[in-house]
C-alpha cells in the first residue's frame, strides 16, 4: 500500500516509496498510469492499493460508514445521496467542485469539514463502494459511479475472511509485527493470529512473523525512506525492533526540531542507521541536503553503505525526470542532539549524481 499525503518537501510520499524499492527505474508517471490507464492500482481513503486486493477492501462496505453521526447524516439526506450518484452517471468523472451541494441536513462541524458535504457524501459513497476515484486533476480527485473504474463481477469476501487475508499479507510484507495493537486510523498495525508466534530476544511481549521471512538468503541495501513508509510507520515497532527513534516534525518550529521539516530514515541492510535532512527546491532545480545523521554510525570500513548513502540523494534527484538537478549541502548545519551530524562546506556540489 502507498499512502498518500499532500507533504512534498523532496517528493510525494508515495512517490519516495515506490522509488526506494524499484531505484531510478521508476518514474511518477508510471504510478499516474497505473491508476488511470491500466487500473491494476485503486486510489481509497488516501491510500493507494492493488486492484488485485479490491475485494479485501469491500467487504463490508455496504454497512459504513462505521461512526453512529455519519450514518444518520448519510441517511438524513438520502436525496443528496441519490442527486450525486445521478449527477455522476450523467456527467461523470466529476471534481467536487463540479457537483452542487444538494443536502438537507448540513454536516455539523465548524473544523476543516464545515460546509464540505459534498466533499463528505463523495468520501463516504467512496468507502460505501458506490462510487470510485477515476484519477486527479493536479491534487483534486475526479470522482465516478464505481462500476466505470473497477472490474466487473467482482467476489466479495466475508469480513472475517477478508480481515483474515489482509492480516496475512500486512505480515508478509512487515515480517514480523504485534499481534495486536492498539487501533490506529488507514491501516492497522497488528496482524491478529497471522503467521507463527516468536519472541525477540530484549523484547517483552510476544511477536508474530511470516515464515518466509526466517529463510536465509536474505541481502539487504542501502535506501532513503519515506517518513509514511509501512516499514517505519509504526514508531514504537520501529524503536522495539530496530532501536530507531523517529518523529516527523513538519509540525514542529525550526527551532525544536532534532533531525528536520521531512527527514528521511536511511535504510542499510536490516538496519535503520540515520536520517536524512534534504528539501527540494523545484523553481531552481536544486535538492537541499541539511544534514546526514547517523543514529547507529556505520563502520568506517562499510564503504557500501556510505557510497550508497551519499549517492541516494542524485538518484532520488534523477528519478524527477525533464529537469537537470543540483546536489546543494550548506555549510550551517546545526547538530541533532543525539547522534551524529556531518556536513561539508557552505554551496558544495555533491560529486556522483550533482547534476542530472
Amino acid at each position: 500500500m502507498l499512502q498518500l499525503d499532500p507533504t512534498a518537501a523532496i517528493a510525494p510520499s508515495a512517490d519516495l516509496v515506490v522509488w526506494s524499492r524499484l531505484g531510478s527505474s521508476y518514474r511518477p508517471d508510471d504510478l499516474r498510469h497505473a491508476l488511470e490507464q491500466d487500473r491494476t492500482l485503486f486510489e481509497s481513503d488516501a491510500v493507494v492499493r492493488s486492484m488485485a486486493d479490491l475485494d479485501l477492501y469491500l467487504a463490508g462496505a455496504s454497512d459504513r460508514p462505521n461512526h453512529r453521526r455519519a450514518r444518520e447524516w448519510l441517511r438524513a439526506n438520502e436525496r443528496f445521496r441519490r442527486d450525486i450518484l445521478d449527477r455522476l452517471r450523467q456527467d461523470g468523472p466529476l471534481t467536487s467542485r463540479a457537483i452542487p451541494d444538494t443536502s438537507v441536513v448540513p454536516w455539523p462541524s465548524t473544523g476543516w469539514t464545515n460546509d464540505r458535504n459534498v466533499t463528505l457524501m463523495l468520501e463516504i459513497l467512496g468507502v460505501r463502494g458506490e462510487i470510485a476515484i477515476a484519477g486527479r486533476v493536479g491534487r483534486e480527485r475526479l470522482w465516478d459511479l464505481a462500476e466505470r473504474v473497477y472490474p466487473p463481477s467482482i467476489e466479495i469476501p466475508s469480513v472475517e475472511d477478508a480481515v483474515r487475508v489482509r492480516n496475512a499479507r500486512r505480515l508478509a510484507s512487515l515480517g514480523i509485527a504485534r499481534s495486536r495493537t492498539k487501533a490506529v486510523p488507514i491501516e492497522p498495525y497488528d496482524v491478529g493470529d497471522a503467521g507463527e508466534p516468536a519472541v525477540v530476544e530484549g523484547v517483552k511481549g510476544a511477536w508474530r512473523v511470516d515464515p518466509a521471512s526466517l529463510c536465509d538468503g536474505f541481502q539487504g541495501r542501502t535506501a532513503l525512506l519515506s517518513p509514511f513508509d509501512r516499514l517505519i510507520h509504526d514508531r514504537t515497532r520501529a524503536l522495539e525492533l530496530f532501536d530507531f527513534e523517529y518523529t516527523l516534525e513538519i509540525y514542529k518550529p525550526a527551532a525544536s526540531r532534532r533531525w528536520g521539516y521531512y527527514a528521511l530514515p536511511i535504510l542499510h541492510g536490516d538496519r535503520l542507521v540515520g536520517k536524512l535532512d534534504a528539501s527540494a527546491d523545484r523553481a531552481a532545480s536544486v535538492l537541499r541536503i541539511g544534514a546526514i545523521h547517523e543514529d547507529n554510525p556505520v563502520h568506517q570500513g562499510d564503504r557500501r553503505c556510505r557510497a550508497a548513502r551519499d549517492r541516494g540523494p542524485g538518484r532520488l534527484a534523477r528519478s524527477r525526470p525533464g529537469r537537470r538537478w543540483r546536489i546543494v549541502i550548506p555549510g550551517s548545519v546545526v547538530p541533532a542532539r543525539t547522534g551524529m551530524c556531518y556536513h561539508v562546506a557552505h554551496g558544495a556540489n555533491r560529486g556522483p549524481g550533482a547534476a542530472a
